[in-house]
C-alpha cells in the first residue's frame, strides 16, 4: 500500500481522548490509542507524535525548509495527510494518524 498525501476525502477530526491511570506513560499512551483507533476505524498509521510530559516529539528533523508556522511534527504529519489527531488527556499526549 502507498501512502500519498493526496486530499481524502475523511474529514479531519480531532479525538479528546481521556486515559485515568496514574501509571499512564508513553508507550501506555500509544499502545491505548492504537487499540482505540483501530477499533474505531480499522487500518491507521500513526504519522508523528508528543510527548507533552516532555516536550519530545517525532519526527524529530525540520520540515518545510523554515516557512511554516506549526511545529515540525504537525507539519509532517499534515503534509502526509493525518486525518485523525488523538490528544490524550489534555496535551499530555498527541498523536496525528492517518486513517488508510
Amino acid at each position: 500500500m502507498q501512502i500519498s498525501p493526496e486530499e481524502s476525502t475523511r474529514k479531519q477530526e480531532t479525538i479528546q481522548y481521556k486515559i485515568d491511570d496514574p501509571a499512564l506513560d508513553f508507550v501506555m499512551a500509544k499502545n491505548n490509542v492504537k487499540e482505540m483507533v483501530k477499533t474505531t476505524y480499522g487500518n491507521a498509521m500513526i504519522l508523528s507524535w508528543k510527548d507533552g510530559t516532555t516536550g519530545h516529539f517525532y519526527p524529530t528533523f525540520a520540515c518545510g525548509d523554515g516557512k511554516i508556522d506549526v511545529e515540525p511534527w504537525i507539519y509532517y504529519a499534515q503534509a502526509r495527510g493525518a486525518n485523525l489527531t488523538v490528544n490524550v488527556n489534555d496535551g499530555t499526549y498527541i498523536f496525528m494518524i492517518l486513517i488508510l
